[in-house]
């Protein structure tokens, strides 16, 4: 375990995935870059909105942070 407060940092190597989406899936993807252009005044591909998008609703999903955060803690006591 090292001394310095700056824990080691995580892999930031990006991973690629290919999907393939229902063309209503699509439309509301379009719309979604449509309105972000209209709020912010940038425009944005969806390809680089999707993985915002992505971590955002995992991290709003309670369900999907209490499993996650139950073993997490029980290893973080562990090192303590």
């Amino acid at each position: 375990m090292s001394d310095l407060k700056l824990a080691k940092l995580p892999d930031r190597k990006p991973v690629k995935i290919a999907i393939t989406v229902s063309p209503n899936l699509n439309r509301k993807l379009d719309a979604y870059a449509d309105a972000y252009k209209g709020a912010y005044g940038d425009e944005e591909r969806v390809s680089d909105l999707i993985p915002f998008m992505l971590e955002q609703f995992l991290d709003g999903d309670r369900g999907f942070r209490g499993k996650r955060r139950a073993p997490k803690d029980a290893s973080r006591t562990a090192r303590s």
